[in-house]
């Protein structure tokens, strides 16, 4: 009987040794869980930030087209044709600029949709949901920087066509 009692207490002890390492396991899969949803959310916050920051830059490159094609206009007005045509080309910079504006921010907003994708927590929601809101304002800017690159283009030409049937 004391041999089936040593027997039994030696698989207790083995079940008691096994239970620990896996507790001690989950310990450490739960740190490391929590810690890789911690970085998820700080992530998902830059990639908004991101978004944010594209979207001003955008805004700016449009406000820079709108600028360079009122430039244009006025020098092409004047007659001065090399201004207009370097104006032009400033529109179209901006506008170029605008466009990879608006590209940065539609990469950043996909970085925070696919975080929100992994991890369903309100603030990344919230975060992804600015950085699709920034992505379409420098969608918007963008597109109105193309329009003032073209709008700038074309009055550079029409001056330059005015000018050589005078």
């Amino acid at each position: 009987m004391t041999s089936e009692i040593k027997l039994i207490q030696s698989k207790l002890l083995s079940l008691e040794t096994e239970v620990s390492d896996l507790r001690q396991g989950y310990i450490i899969l739960n740190r490391r869980y929590t810690n890789a949803l911690i970085t998820l959310k700080e992530l998902t916050g830059h990639a908004s930030e991101s978004a944010k920051r594209s979207a001003n830059a955008a805004i700016k490159a449009a406000d820079a087209a709108k600028n360079a094609s009122t430039a244009a206009t006025e020098a092409a007005a004047l007659s001065v044709f090399k201004a207009a045509d370097a104006a032009a080309d400033a529109a179209a910079s901006a506008a170029e600029s605008a466009i990879e504006a608006a590209t940065a921010a539609a990469a950043a907003s996909a970085a925070a949709a696919a975080s929100v994708a992994e991890h369903a927590e309100e603030s990344c929601q919230i975060a992804s949901a600015q950085a699709a809101e920034a992505t379409k304002i420098a969608t918007e800017a963008a597109t109105e920087a193309v329009k003032l690159s073209h709008l700038a283009t074309d009055v550079a030409r029409s001056a330059r066509i005015k000018n050589s049937l005078s």
